[in-house]
This record gives C-alpha cells, sequence and structure tokens, in this order.
C-alpha cells in the first residue's frame, strides 16, 4: 500500500538524484494547482532509449526490425498499443505476450541503469513541500513502474502510482489521467499532468487538466496541439532472404 511521504523522508530516499541546472523548472508550478500527476517512462525516468532497445531485441527473433524513428514518434502508448500499432501488424502474426515478456525482461535486467530526469525530480520535490498531492499515471505495467521508482529512491514519494493494469484504455485516452485524478480526490481541473509524449499529453488534455511537458530534460509549456502519433511510414522490415 502507498502512502503520502513524509518531506524529511522523501529528501533522504533519493540519493541518486542530482540537482537540476535550472531553477526555473519547478517555477513554472501554477499556484492554484492542488495535485500534480506525473507520467513514469521518459518524464520521471529517463527511458525512452532503453524502451527502444528492448523492445528491438524482443522483435529481432520473430524477423522484425524496429524503426527507432517510427518508434520515438509512438512514445507514450502501452507496449500493447504498440504493437498493434505496427504497419502490418495483422499480418506479422507476432506472439504479443512472448514479446513483452521478452521485452520486459530486458528492462528489469537493466534497472540499474536507470536515471531520473532531474528537473522532474525538482518539481516533485517542490509539490511535496507545498504540501500538493502527487501520483503516477503510467502506460507501463506496474511490474515495471513499481521497480523503477524502487531503483531510483522514490519508494513511497507518490500517494497513488497508476499503471495501465488499472484503466480500461491507455494513452491517448483519459482514462489513466482520471483514475490519478480520483485516486487523489482532486476533480481534474485541479491537477496539473507533466508527461513528456504526445500521446500523454493529449490523454492529459482529454482528461481536463492543465499540461506541462519535458523537453530536453527540463520541464516546459506543452504545446498548443500534440498528435498521439507522427504517422511515419513505413516503420518496420522483415530482413531480405539471405541477410
Amino acid at each position: 500500500m502507498l502512502h503520502p511521504v513524509r518531506r524529511s523522508d522523501f529528501c533522504a530516499m533519493t540519493p541518486r538524484i542530482l540537482p537540476c541546472a535550472s531553477a526555473g523548472c519547478a517555477s513554472r508550478l501554477p499556484k492554484d494547482v492542488r495535485g500534480l500527476i506525473f507520467d513514469f517512462d521518459g518524464t520521471i525516468a529517463d527511458t525512452t532509449q532503453g524502451h527502444e532497445q528492448a523492445l528491438a531485441a524482443a522483435l529481432r527473433p520473430h524477423g522484425v526490425y524496429l524503426d527507432g524513428a517510427w518508434y520515438r514518434s509512438h512514445v507514450g502508448l502501452s507496449i500493447h498499443d504498440l504493437l498493434a500499432a505496427l504497419p502490418g501488424a495483422a499480418h506479422l502474426h507476432l506472439p504479443a505476450e512472448e514479446v513483452i515478456r521478452a521485452s520486459r525482461t530486458h528492462l528489469l535486467a537493466r534497472l540499474h541503469t536507470l536515471e531520473p530526469v532531474a528537473c522532474v525530480i525538482e518539481v516533485l520535490r517542490t509539490a511535496r513541500r507545498l504540501g500538493l498531492r502527487c501520483a503516477v499515471a503510467s502506460t507501463a505495467s506496474r511490474a515495471l513502474v513499481a521497480p523503477g521508482l524502487t531503483a531510483l529512491g522514490l519508494d513511497g514519494a507518490f500517494t497513488a502510482v497508476v499503471t495501465r493494469e488499472d484503466a480500461p484504455r491507455g494513452k491517448p485516452a483519459p482514462d489513466l489521467y482520471l483514475v490519478a485524478a480520483d485516486r487523489l480526490g482532486l476533480p481534474p481541473c485541479e491537477c496539473l499532468a507533466i508527461d513528456d509524449a504526445p500521446a500523454g499529453l493529449a490523454s492529459a488534455r482529454a482528461a481536463g487538466m492543465r499540461v506541462l511537458t519535458v523537453t530536453g530534460g527540463h520541464v516546459a509549456p506543452a504545446p498548443h496541439a500534440a498528435t498521439p502519433t507522427g504517422g511515419m511510414r513505413p516503420p518496420l522490415r522483415r530482413p531480405q532472404e539471405g541477410v
């Protein structure tokens, strides 16, 4: 069970996190919000490259090669939704659960390399100091998010941790952010979402929340229009015969 962390505990539990080089990230918090809801991958933790490598490794035995540009344009979707979105997915006949297990095994084996996004942690610290309620809303599985928070020293730093298992639909649908707001006991309009991905920004906006994004390692105003995918083609190819 997750409990709100005491201020003194939180300050003592994050030895791996270096100070943010910019003093402006935390200053972006609106004064009238009562809760902050953070994405995990790419927002709290710098995971984009690791997730791309894990999925590419999981697909390779099935003769499918992942295009990095396509993957990065679809960041923010759950792995189930990513696999379903692969162009030609209906004809690839991929064993989805096998691919997901292989990707997850790769990620769990590299938890010791996980790094936080320092400016986001600065915002989290400031929010806790101000007495704001904080939650996580992630499209990833709890089997990855929970040990990821532990690896970063953030056990207990959030009142609620909402993962893909907790909502009927992943991002860009609003479900995950709505569940997180509900577990904070706040209306969505009193919550600020911080998410690095277009799908996540679209999700938070659809939930009726204000949003900030993460770009270049810093918290910044989100673009006014966010599209969940970049529409790049073709992302995948099967290897040529004899190669």
